[in-house]
């Protein structure tokens, strides 16, 4: 009962912290990169103006993923960022499964000066919208 009390006396204190909460949420959020949906994926793939980086396990790819998508693991993306140099003109769109991993990927890339951008849902989403995926290896 004490803290309805405190919360009813400090009203305006605990309005602060939430909005501060939210603040910091929504600006670690988009540290990893703005999220994007399917649509505006497949129109910057169309235009050439991304390139997409898968970042699940090499045996998730392999089992199906985006055509056109480079395959590093969030795992082993920090000694592989090189492997993007060719490609630093263009947005990187990160793509996992559900969006666990790609906001970690994000950062990374960002700091070293990446425009990054995470496909919301990831490829939860992306088969969701019955989009076409292709399987075997492709690095």
């Amino acid at each position: 009962m004490d803290i309805f009390l405190f919360a009813s006396e400090q009203w305006i204190l605990i309005s602060v912290l939430l909005m501060l909460i939210y603040v910091f949420a929504f600006t670690e959020r988009t540290k990893g990169g703005k999220p994007i949906t399917v649509s505006e994926a497949v129109s910057l793939m169309n235009s050439d103006q991304a390139v997409l980086v898968d970042v699940r396990p090499s045996n998730e790819f392999q089992a199906g993923h985006i055509h056109g998508a480079m395959n590093i693991p969030h795992t082993k993306l920090t000694g592989r960022i090189s492997e993007l140099e060719k490609c630093r003109s263009k947005i990187v769109l990160l793509a996992d499964q559900m969006g666990q991993h790609a906001g970690g990927a994000g950062r990374a890339l960002t700091k070293e000066g990446y425009n990054v951008r995470r496909l919301s849902g990831g490829m939860t989403e992306w088969q969701g919208q019955k989009m076409p995926m292709v399987q075997g290896l492709k690095e």
